[in-house]
């Protein structure tokens, strides 16, 4: 399939602001998505912990063994929005979407593109046949909280995140 075929996977009227395409990034969205990565970074309070690449995320998205995958919102031809997942296995349930980010920019907030997106891994999901879907949500992001409730989702208590950074791994 080409880029062209890809593009219009899906569309979707928008109120006020023309058409509203969702459909699968490709490789000359890798700008805008990183963009739109270093928004989401601001308002989870956190900008300086964006350390990836350019180069490193279209490698890792479009090289020879790409890692995650992402579906676009597109109005009038601007990225306004995105779904970026991985797939992860756990030995309990098998392969699962882990969705890392879900961003629609500030300013498109409230149009329903979210949900669209969110739908659209949902789909993804069963076309893949995975066990499921997991993700993380920040504890004071309400509006992210109050979406993720309005789908039924359990948003576990008691797990903590643990991690480390390409430093530690390196001085160990």
């Amino acid at each position: 399939m080409n880029n062209t075929e890809n593009k219009i996977e899906s569309q979707h009227p928008l109120q006020g602001a023309g058409g509203l395409i969702i459909r699968e990034a490709i490789q000359t969205d890798c700008p805008r998505l990183m963009e739109l990565v270093h928004e989401l970074a601001l308002y989870e309070k956190a900008p300086d912990e964006v350390t990836v690449t350019l180069q490193h995320f279209e490698e890792t998205g479009f090289g020879p063994n790409p890692v995650w995958k992402a579906f676009v919102a597109e109005v009038d031809g601007l990225v306004v929005g995105f779904a970026l997942y991985y797939v992860r296995y756990s030995t309990w349930k098998g392969s699962r979407m882990y969705l890392e980010d879900l961003i629609v920019t500030e300013d498109m907030r409230g149009k329903k593109i979210g949900k669209l997106l969110f739908d659209r891994l949902i789909q993804e999901a069963k076309e893949r046949g995975f066990s499921g879907m997991v993700w993380q949500v920040l504890d004071w992001n309400e509006p992210a909280i109050n979406f993720y409730n309005k789908y039924g989702a359990n948003i576990e208590a008691g797990w903590l995140n643990a991690s480390l950074s390409k430093e530690q791994l390196l001085n160990y």
